[in-house]
């Protein structure tokens, strides 16, 4: 019977643009304990920035056990970064704060930039993130205006495929480990090239053999999870 609260279960989720995923975990949480009747756990499998939308992993009762395993897979994402503009969170919640050149760029060396970061390196997380710098949450000491740099981390970019330029939009692939923030790689790939960029969109596709394809958005899943605790 679905959904399987003895043994708990996983839900695939297509997070929209504009939600947290706090935001889905409560509307799918809100449905799970609509159908059981009582408060029903549910987790997720490593979050998703508002800006982005994709896959989101959620586990429902005995089954979030599961989740730091599934935390800990390598990811796919699918996104843009646009050349000649910076920005202080790496993408676009924050208003450009640096314009520079880029039509000299060319797809050569986008595609060697792309080929430097690719592989284990030590990678700094954007203030603009929950990490934490001295116990305090970056996105705090961001909007405090504190003038400080994150500690890098070690990551493995395993896959950065170039799959398209359209002026300054650069469309990408990447296989990530745990820990990687596209944010960051789209800025870093543009203090390579010497001409700054940000990450203007972002779609996770993949964690390990789960696939978006096989996805729902969360108000189709809570459509069909709600109802069925009333007959």
């Amino acid at each position: 019977m679905f959904p399987d609260l003895e043994n708990g279960g996983l839900l695939l989720v297509d997070k929209p643009i504009g939600w947290t995923s706090f935001d889905v975990v409560g509307k799918l949480r809100g449905a799970l304990n609509a159908f059981a009747g009582r408060r029903v756990k549910v987790g997720h499998a490593g979050t998703l920035d508002p800006l982005a939308s994709g896959l989101l992993v959620l586990a429902y009762g005995p089954r979030t056990k599961e989740l730091p395993d599934l935390t800990g897979l390598d990811k796919t994402y699918e996104g843009t970064l646009t050349l000649g503009e910076v920005t202080p969170s790496y993408d676009r919640e924050t208003e450009v704060s640096e314009r520079k050149a880029w039509t000299h760029i060319g797809r050569e060396q986008v595609k060697k930039a792309l080929d430097h970061f690719t592989g284990p390196q030590l990678q700094r997380p954007p203030l603009y993130s929950a990490k934490r710098h001295k116990g305090e949450r970056g996105y705090h000491l961001a909007r405090e205006g504190a003038k400080v740099k994150m500690e890098p981390v070690p990551v493995t970019v395993h896959e950065l495929m170039l799959l398209g330029i359209e002026g300054q939009e650069v469309h990408f692939r990447a296989v990530v480990s745990k820990g990687t923030y596209i944010r960051s790689l789209a800025h870093d790939i543009g203090a390579a090239l010497g001409c700054g960029a940000h990450l203007s969109a972002l779609r996770r596709t993949r964690i390990a053999d789960l696939d978006l394809a096989d996805a729902l958005p969360p108000l189709e899943w809570s459509e069909r999870i709600a109802p069925l605790g009333r007959k």
